[in-house]
């Protein structure tokens, strides 16, 4: 059976003035298609790095990366550039919302930019809010709503364009342990409902409510 993620032998360095810092060693790593799975290191570890590789924002120096049977490491800028808008959902710690618009405006952004019809869009827009459990405030706009409603709004908003891969950063850093907890239940629903899920965390009890925790340390990755 072809693996939906693959990762071989994958090194990334960077310029430090006269020297290179090697932030990834020989990075392996399998994702099966439905998984749930959280990378887990502490700060300085190579975890954002490769966050940034595997959500197509960033390329490796050698190895190899595949998504969903598609060679990401043969690709120029502007293919992963549709790649990402076409195969990845991303939740971020900040939500990133845009703060004048409602929640329906926020979520049905990225079909819009993708040409669909404004009606086809708000349907889908509007399932994906039900899909979080945020009908009720669909007309309210980021200020109106708590930390963990904006991020309900994000995980819609990641959701709406039927991704092949959920990439979460840090999804509960800036939420109380209480609604970090509503969060990371909603994730294994979503899990559950057959989509497939990386975390990246620094937290021992985030990443436990995944199904399967890989560790990075130093640049290397552990199973």
């Amino acid at each position: 059976m072809e693996h939906f993620l693959v990762l071989s032998k994958v090194n990334k360095s960077y310029a430090v003035g006269d020297s290179r810092l090697h932030v990834l060693k020989d990075i392996g790593l399998q994702v099966e298609r439905g998984e749930y799975l959280t990378i887990l290191g502490p700060s300085g570890s190579g975890k954002s790095t490769l966050m940034n590789i595997i959500g197509c924002m960033d390329t490796l120096d050698t190895g190899g990366y595949f998504l969903d049977g598609e060679p990401v490491h043969e690709k120029g800028d502007s293919e992963l550039t549709i790649l990402r808008n076409q195969k990845i959902g991303f939740i971020f710690q900040k939500y990133h919302l845009i703060p004048q618009y409602t929640a329906l405006q926020n979520v049905i952004m990225p079909l819009l930019l993708r040409g669909m019809s404004r009606a086809e869009a708000i349907a889908q827009a509007e399932e994906s809010i039900r899909l979080v459990g945020l009908t009720e405030r669909i007309r309210h706009r980021p200020n109106e709503l708590s930390g963990g409603q904006q991020q309900r709004v994000a995980i819609a908003r990641a959701l709406v364009t039927k991704p092949a891969l959920l990439l979460a950063d840090e999804p509960t850093g800036a939420l109380d342990s209480a609604t970090g907890k509503e969060i990371l239940k909603l994730f294994s629903e979503l899990n559950d409902a057959g989509n497939t899920i990386v975390m990246i965390s620094h937290d021992e009890g985030v990443a436990k409510a995944s199904k399967r925790i890989v560790t990075i340390s130093d640049g290397r990755l552990e199973a």
